[in-house]
């Protein structure tokens, strides 16, 4: 199973970028997506996930600027990223919670990131 992120880069202040993340591999099924991100020298941080069903939860800092969603039948999730701050500035990482063919349980699986810069 592999997750690769794309879509980071350099933004100005206030602009907008979209990240997506694919899953790949002998996958059954998928639950919880998410992303996540760590500034240098900080601990990781959820930054919004979404359920199987669709529900979204996102930390304090992102709501009403950040969108997560997902395309469950390209095993794929999306984080839409408006109004940036240079705070934002990180290395974001994509989760999956996924149930391999013939396996009888769900494992936690990692991208290797993909780095947001934020600055003028």
């Amino acid at each position: 199973v592999q997750l690769v992120e794309s879509g980071g880069g350099l933004v100005q202040p206030g602009g907008s970028l979209r990240l997506s993340c694919a899953a790949s591999g002998n996958i059954f099924s998928i639950r919880t997506m998410g992303w996540y991100r760590q500034a240098a020298g900080d601990q990781r941080d959820l930054v919004a996930r979404i359920s199987g069903g669709g529900i979204p939860t996102y930390a304090d800092s992102v709501k009403g600027r950040f969108t997560i969603s997902r395309d469950s039948a390209k095993n794929t999730v999306y984080l839409e990223m408006n109004n940036l701050k240079p705070e934002d500035s990180a290395l974001y990482y994509c989760s999956a919670q996924i149930l391999r063919t013939y396996s009888n349980s769900y494992y936690d699986y990692w991208g290797q990131g993909t780095q947001v810069t934020v600055s003028s």
